[in-house]
């Protein structure tokens, strides 16, 4: 028995194993040492074998069929994986393959812990026919019953193409490596017998391909390595089920930490940028921030960190890209991440500083209005504790979209410096006093006089302190105390919803 074992452990044979680390890849169980726990791992079904005959499958049977299925733990908590292992068959699915997977599936959904894949396969096992796209139905499926269940992570560390490209994306998070791990649905040579178009594995769906333009990808990193150790940093922050609460960490960062440097970050002038990445690390525990998608989408900032040792979910304009404004990526990565927050109980902190939607025909054509009402609908729809920080402009729609009190926003504060309205006040004057300004013998004067008196009348700091839209105007170096005293009140937060099957959100 323990003979047998080692054989499987040692793959196929050598050079298998060789080429595997020519690659610059680790093998299956070099990967499931990186991710769990020291000896924590149990397989499953590790000596099941196909029973395909024909096209030569009769004459190879080796135990595992090509995936390695169990459990283990991280940082002591259990945690579900499947993960392919290329040496044998290629890692493709064959229907002993898909059984292992759809066994491990239900039994980490029945006992309520995330599941991980680690897919490097060559898709569905040609040799067997329909029975492995019919295995992969079976994953989908699967995968669908789970989201919202528990934390599904997918991380990619080879090829993923065909159907099989479909389970990550139905899954919570997307990890990639540069340079090992592609995705697509058809690969260059499809696309080039069809289109005409010549173009390299990596260049149609590698990991900066993903992480750049798709948005598929919510984290990329240059070795495999790194990438498990991130996994695990991830799973460290999260519940193992929607029935749970975000682990909780002790927190040496104190609560009640002035946040002085805040003074000196943010200019007081609306037009002028500033990183608001170093807002949002002022104000967590430690500077720690675990950002999604960092390289997709860079005018709005959506990741996890905590605040007094409980996780939040930030959302943030960044000011450096585009202005801040919200734009059709922006809008579907920031409605992503609220909804995945929300299933995961994990409460909101959105900081705002927006000067509207992203103007043009592009946008527009586009479907702005439908993917900026993705956002609208994640937020209006989400449960958990919802504090909002509007730390200098909020324009127009934007300003509603990104959590006002008006859509549920549980608590609203400002800095002294906000200006909230429906636009800036240099547009607001040359629409509601246009003829005035016109007829005036110095029209550039009256402008400005108009201007004035309409940031005076409806954008001074305290407008909508004043109509209780905004709970209360703070200090900005209070800012860090004041979110975790509101968290903190609002922990118990249960807020109950209509009975329906579903919802029905934009598309």
């Amino acid at each position: 028995m323990h003979a047998l074992r080692a054989s499987v452990r040692s793959g196929p044979d050598a050079s298998a194993t060789a080429r595997q680390h020519a690659k610059g890849k680790l093998t299956v169980w070099e990967r499931l040492d990186v991710l769990l726990d020291p000896g924590s791992f149990v397989e499953l079904e590790g000596l099941r074998k196909h029973r395909a005959v024909g096209f030569g499958m009769e004459r190879r049977h080796p135990p595992g069929d090509g995936v390695v299925t169990g459990w283990g733990t991280v940082d002591g908590r259990r945690v579900f994986v499947y993960a392919h292992d290329f040496r044998v068959f290629g890692g493709s699915l064959g229907e002993a393959h898909a059984q292992k997977i759809h066994k491990l599936m239900d039994l980490a959904e029945a006992a309520g812990a995330p599941l991980v894949s680690l897919n490097d396969g060559a898709g569905a096992r040609i040799q067997e026919g329909v029975t492995g796209l019919a295995g992969y139905g079976g994953i989908f499926r699967r995968n669908v019953r789970a989201s919202g269940v528990i934390p599904q992570i997918s991380v990619l560390l080879g090829p993923c193409a065909g159907g099989a490209a479909y389970s990550p994306a139905l899954t919570d998070f997307v990890f990639m490596v540069r340079g090992t791990a592609q995705m697509f649905v058809t690969g260059p040579d499809v696309v080039q017998a069809v289109t005409g178009e010549v173009i390299t594995h990596e260049q149609l769906g590698g990991a900066d391909v993903h992480a750049r333009e798709s948005g598929v990808a919510t984290f990329v990193h240059d070795d495999e390595v790194s990438c498990l150790e991130d996994v695990r940093y991830l799973i460290s922050m999260l519940p193992a089920n929607n029935q749970e609460a975000p682990p909780a960490a002790g927190a040496d960062d104190p609560a009640d930490r002035l946040n002085t440097a805040l003074l000196d970050l943010v200019p007081a002038d609306p037009s002028l940028p500033y990183d608001m990445g170093e807002v949002v690390t002022e104000v967590l525990d430690d500077g720690e921030f675990l950002e999604f998608h960092e390289h997709w989408a860079g005018n709005v900032l959506c990741g996890l960190g905590r605040i007094d040792g409980h996780v939040v979910g930030v959302i943030a304009n960044q000011p450096m890209v585009l202005a801040g404004v919200l734009d059709i990526a922006a809008a579907e990565k920031a409605a992503r991440f609220v909804q995945t927050c929300d299933a995961f109980n994990i409460p909101l902190v959105t900081l705002v500083d927006v000067p509207g939607f992203l103007p043009g025909s592009d946008q527009e054509h586009r479907g702005i209005i439908r993917h900026g009402a993705k956002l609208l609908y994640a937020y209006c729809a989400a449960t958990v504790p919802r504090v909002q920080v509007i730390v200098r402009k909020a324009y127009g729609g934007a300003y509603i979209v990104m959590d006002s009190r008006s859509i549920g926003a549980d608590l609203s504060f400002a800095w002294p410096i906000n200006e909230i309205a429906v636009m800036g006040a240099e547009g607001a004057a040359n629409v509601v006093f246009r003829k005035e300004i016109a007829a005036a013998p110095d029209p550039a004067a009256a402008r400005r006089d108009r201007i004035t008196e309409y940031r005076d009348e409806l954008m001074h700091p305290y407008y909508a302190a004043e109509r209780g839209l905004v709970d209360d105007v703070i200090d900005p170096v209070r800012t860090r105390a004041v979110l975790a005293e509101s968290l903190a009140v609002l922990r118990a937060k249960h807020a109950g919803q209509p009975y329906r099957k579903h919802g029905n959100p934009p598309s």
